[in-house]
């Protein structure tokens, strides 16, 4: 979430465009990412060179050596009209061929167009990224394509039809740190979006698992196959995979495909799915894989990603999917039969209940975050439920930093789930039998088993208030008279 400084600098740059006559808010967006992502692979480029250096060895950079003038540190230090020139012709054509002809990223930024009109535009717009990739550096994020991405789509007016909302950083932090990737792990979002989910599993990974990088199957598969993502949005396809590959992964697995037709034809390939699929969308059956609708008959996207989730994992494989609290507890045929099919025939662990303003100003959604395990023979014993009504920030469209947060408690209770048997159900966190959930018809939402605590009030006799309120009215009237006399003298 972007804040302070940053979100100072973004404005500034974001106006500059304005004023140089890009004004289509996607156009910026992309135009925006392009140069940070070129930025970027300058930066990396520069710290790898550094690192072989310090250790004595070889590197093979992505720049060609005999172009130095591809490179971020070179021509934003020319002036504006060579530095139009090196960028569009030069720049832009070596970013959209990385990877070389058959790489995943080449096909799918074929269609990047470089729109800056003038020299001038681009030498203050470099000039302002300048400044805001410094002030990015002292604020420590992480997901600076994501959080960009965030804060320029509360610019649109038209976010909520499009659909495109980013899911917030620390929530999606949270959930990475529920489920603990390791380093075996081929994690999967079959809506990626800008790849929070899979940037975020990333970085994780390399604070909890730096080890792994020394065994070279283990980094291997951590470049090439751990990382898989599917978009329909030919913008957010691009933006997903130049966030990625800023952040070291070498050749991230996103594709352009609709997750839910028949074109899709994985089957349990993967072993941990990290998700915040479209919510309250709607499609034509006949478009819709037949299995999906098999496990549950719907034309609603919120209920047949979980089917898909469940098609796409190997057995024993995790998902954590943020979902829409009407999935919890509708009563439709659909809705059942999918909440049916979680509990008998898998392992659910867990429901988390988000407050409504965690995806402010976009939506006002309430929604949770449920967790199974795929096992193809059920499993489920004992469901454990958290009350979250804090994430850290107000719950107003403004979304300011304050001191109540339950992220931390959901981690250290999550982490040590036998401690929780003992919890009533008036608490924040609690544990509800498989049997219990199937006596009230499949029912997963936190309110059919959270206790709520009525305090007895004492009050005063109707009488008494009566008397009172009578010894006020005369001591008024009194007052009155008194004033009246003062007047009239």
């Amino acid at each position: 979430m972007i804040t302070g400084e940053f979100k100072n600098k973004v404005d500034k740059v974001w106006e500059t465009f304005w004023t140089g006559g890009i004004t289509n808010p996607l156009t910026v967006i992309e135009q925006f990412t392009y140069l940070l992502y070129i930025k970027g692979l300058d930066d990396s480029e520069k710290k790898k060179e550094l690192d072989a250096e310090l250790l004595g060895l070889d590197f093979e950079g992505i720049f060609p050596k005999d172009q130095p003038q591809l490179r971020w540190s070179i021509f934003s230090n020319m002036g504006p009209d060579e530095m139009f020139r090196v960028v569009s012709l030069e720049v832009f054509p070596f970013i959209k061929g990385l990877g070389g002809k058959k790489s995943v990223y080449t096909k799918f930024m074929k269609d990047a167009i470089f729109v800056i009109p003038t020299p001038s535009l681009l030498s203050r717009v470099v000039a302002g990224i300048n400044g805001l990739m410094q002030a990015s550096n002292s604020s420590g994020s992480k997901d600076t394509l994501g959080d960009l991405y965030e804060y320029l789509l509360s610019k649109l007016s038209t976010a909520g039809t499009n659909g495109q909302f980013r899911t917030p950083r620390h929530i999606i932090d949270m959930i990475v740190r529920l489920m603990k990737p390791t380093p075996e792990d081929i994690i999967v979002d079959p809506a990626a979006g800008s790849a929070g989910f899979l940037v975020t599993a990333g970085e994780y990974l390399k604070e909890s698992h730096s080890d792994m990088f020394l065994i070279q199957s283990l980094k291997e598969h951590f470049n090439q196959n751990m990382f898989h993502g599917f978009e329909m949005d030919g913008t957010m396809l691009r933006i997903g995979a130049m966030n990625l590959m800023l952040h070291g992964i070498d050749n991230p697995n996103i594709e352009y495909r609709d997750s839910l037709s028949e074109q899709n034809k994985d089957r349990e390939q993967y072993t941990l799915v990290l998700a915040n699929p479209p919510f309250k969308g709607s499609l034509d059956e006949e478009s819709v894989s037949d299995d999906l609708l098999r496990v549950t008959k719907t034309k609603k996207t919120e209920l047949l990603f979980l089917a898909l989730f469940l098609r796409l994992l190997k057995n024993g494989g995790r998902c954590a999917s943020i979902v829409p609290d009407g999935v919890l507890f509708n009563g439709s045929n659909a809705h059942k039969s999918i909440r049916k099919e979680i509990v008998d025939n898998h392992k659910l662990e867990a429901i988390i209940s988000m407050p409504s303003g965690v995806f402010k100003p976009y939506a006002g959604v309430s929604t949770a975050v449920i967790i199974f395990t795929k096992t193809g023979a059920g499993g489920t014993d004992k469901v454990w439920y958290y009350d979250m009504k804090a994430d850290g920030y107000s719950l107003d469209d403004k979304r300011n930093p304050i001191e109540e947060n339950d992220i931390p408690d959901i981690l250290s209770r999550y982490s040590n789930l036998t401690a929780e048997n003992e919890r009533s159900r008036t608490e924040q966190s609690f544990v509800v039998s498989v049997e219990e959930i199937r006596k009230n018809g499949y029912d997963l939402s936190i309110n059919k088993y959270k206790e709520v605590l009525f305090e007895d009030i004492e009050y005063r006799s109707p009488k008494l208030i009566l008397e009172e309120i009578d010894k006020l009215e005369t001591e008024i009237v009194q007052g009155i008279r008194e004033l009246n006399n003062i007047i009239g003298r």
